[in-house]
């Protein structure tokens, strides 16, 4: 047969922890035909790629992602394509741009994803639609935000659920997952969803032991009680028999570093008789939208957006305070609502919980922030070039593992993450020793240095620092979703 593509002399990386070796990869029809000792495949291809000293992995997923909106109005998606990213998981942290259904302005911590006008899609499958019609460069795999499920049923979000709201909110949830959702998220710490009690988390994730998916949560916080709210999230899920992944796990505020080898600890232990996991980001800031309750004056918080003070992004809480005269937090509070980057955490905790073998890699980058975090562009080059080659926390092919293998096992992406004959060709070819992420926090904005090509479901979608046009992607439903797909 002819090929599309024939990759020679590659090393390979291939997701699943396992030693490097060298091989040709055979691609046809979106699907890596072949692998073969080099020189091995001698069928005729359309293109040949010459890859010897380059190495070649799966292409990285994403588990943590708020790029719902993005894929559908920035098809191409640079800042994910330009590192290697193929797949995206959107709906995380409780915020999802659908089901909802809006009475006026999105609620924080909606706002993320954009305003009034971006959220179009009342049911699931109305935005598994519109990525199709998209067809964006990347693959996509979404959750349902427990957030977004109480904004359409609730007209008071200061207060839990009461039992006629919770059935409302458990068969819009249910409908989803039908639709092809892979799972729920909830976002405990943010001001619309925290005085969600335990008892309706609980209810929510019933319905994922009845229909299947997996719970993902942003703890209801992170700071000094995050053993009990560890506790409640591992209750939660263990209770109704369904996988928990810890969303951006961290050790955040300075009164509570150095406590990872507690948190992880804890995980771990638990990982003994329930289905659990994390993922991280490989920064020592995290970034949101400005809340009150995290403005002291043990960190530098760093404004990135406000909407009634826009010339304000871009410049240091502290530096608008005294341009104001103003106490930090009066500054936060007329600045709102406004975005922030927080610098909470230590290194040595970061490292802790990126290298614990449970740790999934996600960038939680906001594509809808004027000036965003650089996690949004540089977040897995600087896993692997920063945290692995140059500090050699772990070697290439667990960093891989990290973003690619692991995560496709723990979401239930069939046939992704690994380079395997049958599997879906989403590939990265990568020169190592050259790569380099650039972006950083006063310009966040710039593509990874190092990344040679990069395949969505076997077409180029990013080769010699230009993003293609493959627009090559697909929706991923969920496997055992009862949707036509």
């Amino acid at each position: 047969m002819t090929y599309d593509t024939v990759i020679r002399g590659a090393s390979v990386v291939d997701g699943s922890g396992a030693d490097m070796f060298t091989a040709d990869i055979a691609v046809a029809k979106g699907r890596i035909q072949r692998i073969a000792a080099p020189g091995a495949i001698t069928s005729p291809a359309t293109e040949l790629i010459d890859a010897r000293g380059l190495y070649l992995t799966p292409g990285f997923i994403d588990v943590h992602t708020h790029d719902d909106i993005e894929v559908i109005h920035n098809p191409q998606v640079p800042a994910k394509i330009s590192q290697g990213v193929t797949t995206v998981i959107v709906g995380n942290c409780g915020i999802s741009a659908s089901p909802v259904v809006l009475k006026g302005d999105p609620p924080d911590p909606l706002n993320l994803l954009g305003d009034r006008s971006r959220f179009a899609y009342a049911q699931f499958s109305d935005y598994a639609s519109a990525v199709k019609d998209a067809r964006p460069n990347v693959n996509v795999a979404a959750l349902v935000g427990h957030t977004s499920l109480r904004n359409n049923h609730m007209n008071d979000l200061q207060r839990t659920a009461t039992d006629a709201e919770l059935a409302a909110m458990r068969a819009q949830l249910r409908a989803a997952l039908q639709q092809g959702a892979i799972g729920l998220s909830s976002g405990l710490a943010y001001g619309s969803a925290k005085c969600a009690d335990t008892a309706e988390v609980l209810e929510m994730v019933a319905e994922l032991a009845q229909q299947g998916g997996v719970y993902t949560t942003h703890l209801r916080t992170e700071f000094d009680r995050i053993l009990e709210a560890l506790d409640e999230a591992l209750m939660t899920a263990g209770e109704q028999r369904v996988p928990l992944i810890v969303s951006h796990l961290k050790c955040a505020g300075r009164g509570n570093w150095g406590r990872s080898g507690e948190v992880l600890g804890m995980l771990e232990n638990a990982s003994h008789k329930q289905k659990v996991a994390c993922d991280c980001y490989p920064y020592t800031a995290s970034s949101s939208t400005l809340d009150l309750e995290q403005v002291s004056d043990d960190i530098e918080i760093f404004i990135t957006w406000s909407k009634p003070y826009p010339e304000q992004g871009g410049r240091s809480l502290s530096e608008i305070a005294r341009a104001w005269k103003l106490s930090r937090l009066d500054a936060a509070k007329k600045l709102q609502p406004a975005g922030a980057v927080y610098h909470c955490m230590s290194d040595e905790d970061v490292q802790k919980i990126l290298a614990h073998p449970l740790t999934m890699v996600g960038s939680d980058g906001l594509p809808n922030d004027p000036h965003p975090h650089p996690r949004l562009w540089g977040a897995f080059p600087r896993v692997l070039a920063h945290y692995g080659r140059d500090l050699a926390l772990f070697d290439l092919p667990t960093a891989v593992q990290k973003m690619s293998g692991l995560s496709a096992a723990n979401f239930s992406l069939q046939e992704r993450g690994l380079i395997r004959e049958g599997y879906a060709a989403d590939l990265v070819l990568m020169n190592y020793s050259e790569l380099e992420s650039v972006a950083n926090y006063a310009a966040p904005q710039a593509p990874t240095r190092g990344i040679h090509r990069v395949w969505v479901n076997g077409v180029c979608a990013y080769a010699d620092g230009v993003v293609q046009d493959s627009r090559s992607g697909t929706f991923l439903f969920r496997s055992d979703s009862r949707i036509n797909n």
